[in-house]
């Protein structure tokens, strides 16, 4: 079984930066798209950044600007740099990788989530 172990979440003033990484637990296939969401209490999960195999990328117009999504394919591992960051980011963020039905050996896997809380 695959897991998708994140850390690096936690309490950071308003204007402060966390990075948040996210860990495969083993040797997979590489995925399609790799991105990550939040979800804020009372909120739906939303998207907030992408990075696709070939390395595009793609951000939530509120985070554009701040947050940076990267991969390290040797680590396995994916990372979210969040910066100036705002009460408004205030969230649980999961990480989620997910590999074409049509490919194979497809998946869909997501992280437990991190919380991410941003003082005031």
């Amino acid at each position: 079984q695959v897991e998708l172990v994140e850390s690096g979440g936690g309490l950071v003033q308003a204007g402060g930066s966390l990075r948040l990484s996210c860990a495969v637990s083993r040797s997979i296939l590489p995925a399609n798209v790799m991105d990550w969401y939040r979800q804020a209490p009372g909120n739906k999960r939303e998207p907030v950044a992408t990075i696709t195999g070939s390395g595009t990328t793609n951000y939530a117009n509120s985070v554009k600007g701040r947050f940076t999504i990267s991969r390290d394919d040797a680590k396995n591992t994916y990372y979210l740099q969040m910066n100036s960051l705002k009460p408004e980011d205030t969230a649980v963020y999961y990480c989620h990788i997910h590999r074409l039905r049509q490919l194979p050996q497809p998946y869909d896997y997501w992280g437990q989530g991190t919380q991410v809380t941003v003082s005031s």
